[in-house]
Parts: C-alpha cells; sequence; structure tokens
C-alpha cells in the first residue's frame, strides 16, 4: 500500500513538473493540483485528530495554539485578510510553514508505534501517508514558486526546539503528541487555504467566489 502512495506521489512530482515547464499551461492548473495535494494534506491530519478523540472524551488533550513553534510566522487569519497578501508572500508562507513540519512529522512517526493508544497502528500509517504527502507537495510548491519569482522562494526557517522524545510515562506522551498533531492540523488548514487563495486569484474569480 505505501508503495502505492510514493508512486502516486512520483507521478504527481512527474506530472506537475512537465506542466510547469510547458508554458502553454496556466498557472492556475498548477495551483489546481497543488491544492488539491494540501486538500488531502489537511483531511489526513484532521483524521489522526479523530484517531486520537475515538479512545478519549473530545477536549481531554488542551490545544495551545500559542505554542505551537509556527506560531512565530505573522499568517493572516482568515480567508479576507489571505486574499490581500500579494501571491509571491502567500506562497512563501504555504512553503515556510510546510517546510516547518519536516521535523516534527519525522518526530511524530518514530514514536507512533510506541503510543500508549489503541489505534496506534492506523494512527501510524496515516502519519507516514501524511509525511509522502507533505514530500511531494513541498517539491511541487518548489516547482510553482520558481515560476512566481523570488519573493515566492524566500523561507523563513520556523525550528522545532520541542525535542525528540514525547515522554515516557503514558499521559505526557498522549498530550505531547495530541498537542503536535492539533499544530499540524491547523498549519494543513492554512496551507490548504492559501493555495486555494492562490489558485482562485490566478484563474480571475471573483473574491466571494474564492
Amino acid at each position: 500500500m505505501a508503495l502505492g502512495r510514493t508512486s502516486g506521489s512520483s507521478v504527481f512530482i512527474t506530472v506537475l513538473y512537465m506542466l510547469a515547464t510547458c508554458r502553454a499551461v496556466p498557472i492556475s492548473d498548477l495551483l489546481d493540483r497543488a491544492s488539491q495535494r494540501s486538500d488531502k494534506l489537511h483531511s489526513l491530519s484532521t483524521m489522526l485528530i479523530r484517531d486520537m478523540d475515538s479512545h478519549f472524551p473530545p477536549r481531554v488533550f488542551m490545544e495551545r495554539p500559542s505554542m505551537c513553534h509556527t506560531s512565530v510566522l505573522p499568517t493572516p487569519n482568515d480567508k479576507e485578510q489571505a486574499l490581500l497578501v500579494p501571491e509571491p508572500a502567500l506562497m512563501s508562507l504555504a512553503r515556510s510553514l510546510l517546510q516547518a513540519w519536516a521535523e516534527p512529522l519525522s518526530i511524530l512517526s518514530s514514536n507512533a508505534n510506541t503510543l500508549p493508544h489503541p489505534a496506534k497502528s492506523s494512527i501510524s500509517s496515516r502519519i507516514q501517508e501524511l509525511q509522502e504527502y507533505s514530500k511531494s507537495l513541498g517539491d511541487g510548491l518548489d516547482i510553482l514558486s520558481g515560476k512566481m519569482g523570488p519573493d515566492a522562494q524566500v523561507i523563513s526557517m520556523l525550528p522545532y526546539h520541542g525535542g525528540t522524545d514525547l515522554g515516557q510515562d503514558r499521559i505526557t506522551k498522549l498530550t505531547k503528541f495530541n498537542f503536535l498533531l492539533s499544530c499540524l492540523r491547523r498549519d494543513s488548514h492554512k496551507i490548504d487555504s492559501f493555495l486555494k487563495v492562490l489558485r482562485c486569484r490566478a484563474a480571475k474569480m471573483q473574491p466571494e467566489l474564492c
């Protein structure tokens, strides 16, 4: 199954690269393919939160968005604000957020199999899938940013300082794991929203339709 996902990711990048090198293909079409990928990324992160909540009462884990390692990056709070941000800056924000999750995703993956949770097998599988989608989306956005100018290629570094050890006791590990997933879901929603706004603006749609 993993092989199929990896193969699909490779095909996605190959097709995106071929399309990007063809001047006749509108950038809106390229953004449409990227936003489909980001939509899947957000969907997977939401499923992971549901997996965690499936054996625990909702909101048993306190979410602290301001403590997420990506919170230092100023981003639009809603669609209306995002529509006012220049296209290259929105692409830069999306790429910065996506890159900031490379290490935390690896940490989640390495801890998933020992997570004291009855759904750890499903959680581990989804995280591996998330890593694949994140990598392929990142490669695709690298290509797209090259077509949008130098400002789109700027990446803000957002290092993760949480460490690789999520704790030894059951509650601490579950709490830290869920906290990271909550931050990931928030950021994947932002990435998806920014790319959909870019797709909308590239297609010259009316703002209210974005």
